[in-house]
């Protein structure tokens, strides 16, 4: 049944709106609150909707459009972290304050119950329940990875003493469940860096008092926790074994919580993709990079059922996926995986494409060509059909192995990041798939960053470049739309940082004397993220300087760079172009 058909809404209203988010109230889930962007922009609109009517609820909770966070309390109360004026919004372009909002009252009677400094990033309200208790989280964003927490009882705001770099996922019994990102040592307890945690939270409040919290499971060199997602049923951890998923599911039994392995393929990428309150029954997605998106259905005793596989996009017969390490320059083992013809020849002749990302602890984990990873674009038929060779690069700087993997490239050791693409290139070279005039690169966002940043490094390892959406000027990113609430990733150019961001920063390093391979530039004039100005101006400079480059900005699409099919496939047929004309 199509709940809403946003196409149709598309063009009675001569806007493309693009589908965000439908949050509906517990239990009934007839109450939902909807939130579409009008040309794909990380700013929304609000509007309630009806899920039983399938219909929006006219005098109902409805917000123009901001960038905003809200979360049901109860059926007539929402908190609600918007644009309210003069003076509500931080230097990153985000929220100050989270009120509560009465239903048939005005926005403007909104109760205010959280107040955060403009120099921090934003604040907004969660609301968390399990059958034993309700926890009302009041959170200031400090930074990117940073946070400070109160719970909000109904009349006063409790400040918690968490770690500010701790991540509270969810309530189960009288627990907090918290994944720490760093070690954390209280009241004689010590739980090291990628734990998760069982935390009362009522033995937080207050500066002192014996924190009560037990161990749930601990991260290891070869099981680092990547999810947590609590249902009726017990808490599901999924964990990565060198980039490949496994889901197990810890259950409270005489009082001890303990663990059992969903048994799921394990070769790939697995996703919790629903959960039932009602029954604990779950559905989890597999995918690989030769095997569609497949779901799974999970029961309460965790018999599985495949349920459902997207068609295949790409003729995948006679293809092989290996993994390899290559090391980098402080001799880090790196893993990547290759996706090629069985029958390749080892001649150095191979057009071969690395994607790499190398970031805000985002894990690259195998995936379908055509599914809806943003990074998967059609690889599969674009680029593998045609006998081409794909490459995931699993550099520092994501979390494949966990918070210290991320935290390896922050800050002055961001040229790690570009070390390891380096060293995954040179690796595909020695192995004789391909050489440089054959091998291209792609980065989008922080990727772009860092194909840019490497492309000026060394130009001599690549023979093209697809830098989307990309951040370039590193000497004036913080000025930029959100750039401040970066600042925790790169560092501040404004200060001292900068000695060790200009030694990478594209648009200030980039020289006309330099023989750089050719170079595809796309962004968006509705990106309201990473502001459009990075790509223009360095295809400006690249202009005046002679260099070999292309550039297309497309005037919808937000952080993504497309709102529609149509968009997506002629930027990815774009890109491909680009990479066949100069590599093959």
């Amino acid at each position: 049944q199509t709940v809403i058909d946003i196409d149709a809404m598309s063009a009675r209203d001569e806007i493309k709106w693009v589908f965000h988010v439908l949050d509906c109230l517990a239990p009934r889930y007839e109450k939902c609150l909807m939130r579409l962007s009008p040309g794909g922009g990380d700013a929304d609109e609000l509007r309630e909707f009806n899920a039983r009517t399938l219909t929006f609820v006219e005098d109902g909770f409805n917000l123009p459009k901001a960038k905003m966070y809200v979360e049901w309390i109860d059926q007539d109360r929402i908190f609600v972290s918007t644009d309210f004026g003069d003076d509500s919004t931080t230097e990153s372009g985000y929220p100050r304050f989270t009120k509560i909002w009465q239903r048939g009252t005005s926005l403007e009677d909104a109760k205010i119950v959280h107040e955060v400094t403009k120099s921090s990033v934003n604040s907004y309200a969660r609301r968390l329940s399990s059958e034993s208790q309700t926890v009302d989280l009041l959170v200031e964003s400090l930074d990117y990875w940073n946070r400070r927490f109160h719970q909000w009882d109904g009349k006063k705001a409790h400040a918690l003493r968490l770690p500010s770099s701790a991540v509270v996922e969810d309530v189960i019994e009288n627990y907090l469940v918290v994944s720490l990102t760093e070690d954390w040592t209280s009241d004689g307890l010590n739980f090291k860096q990628g734990s998760v945690v069982l935390v009362e939270p009522r033995s937080l409040w207050g500066e002192r008092g014996k924190v009560k919290a037990k161990l749930l499971r601990a991260s290891t060199p070869d099981s680092i926790i990547e999810d947590v997602e609590v249902t009726k049923n017990g808490i599901l951890v999924t964990v990565l074994n060198d980039v490949k998923s496994k889901i197990y599911r810890y259950q409270k039994l005489a009082g001890e919580w303990l663990s059992e392995a969903v048994e799921l393929p394990k070769t790939g990428q697995l996703l919790i993709a629903a959960t039932s309150n009602e029954t604990g029954e779950f559905f989890a997605r597999y995918e690989d990079f030769l095997t569609p998106p497949t779901l799974f259905g999970i029961d309460a005793a965790l018999n599985t059922e495949k349920v459902l596989q997207q068609s295949a996009t790409f003729d995948a017969e006679g293809m092989v996926v290996q993994q390899r390490f290559a090391k980098s320059a402080d001799g880090t083992r790196i893993p990547y995986f290759v996706v090629m013809k069985k029958d390749i020849k080892l001649d150095g002749k191979n057009p071969t494409h690395i994607f790499a990302y190398g970031g805000f602890r985002a894990s690259l984990t195998p995936s379908y060509s055509g599914s809806y990873e943003p990074h998967n674009g059609a690889y599969g038929k674009a680029w593998l059909e045609r006998g081409g060779v794909f490459v995931s690069a699993n550099i520092r700087g994501g979390a494949e192995y966990g918070p210290a993997w991320h935290a390896a490239a922050l800050l002055e050791n961001r040229h790690k990041a570009f070390e390891d693409l380096e060293a995954v290139a040179e690796d595909l070279i020695a192995g004789k798939i391909t050489s440089s005039q054959h091998l291209g690169i792609e980065g989008r966002s922080n990727g772009g960053l860092l194909v840019g940043a490497t492309m000026i490094r060394r130009p001599d390892l690549y023979g093209a470049i697809v830098c989307g959406v990309p951040l370039l000027d590193m000497q004036r990113y913080n000025k930029l739309l959100a750039g401040a609430s970066w600042m925790a990733e790169y560092g501040n150019p404004d200060t001292n940082d900068w000695e060790f961001i200009k030694q990478y920063s594209p648009y200030q390093l980039i020289s006309e004397d330099a023989d750089y391979p050719p170079v595809f530039f796309f962004t968006s004039t509705r990106d309201d993220r990473v502001h459009p100005g990075h790509a223009r101006k360095m295809a400006a400079k690249m202009q005046a300087q002679g260099h070999n480059f292309e550039y297309f900005e497309n005037t919808e699409g937000g952080h993504k760079g497309s709102a529609t099919a149509e968009q997506t496939a002629r930027r990815i047929a774009t890109s491909f172009t680009h990479l066949w004309r100069s590599l093959k």
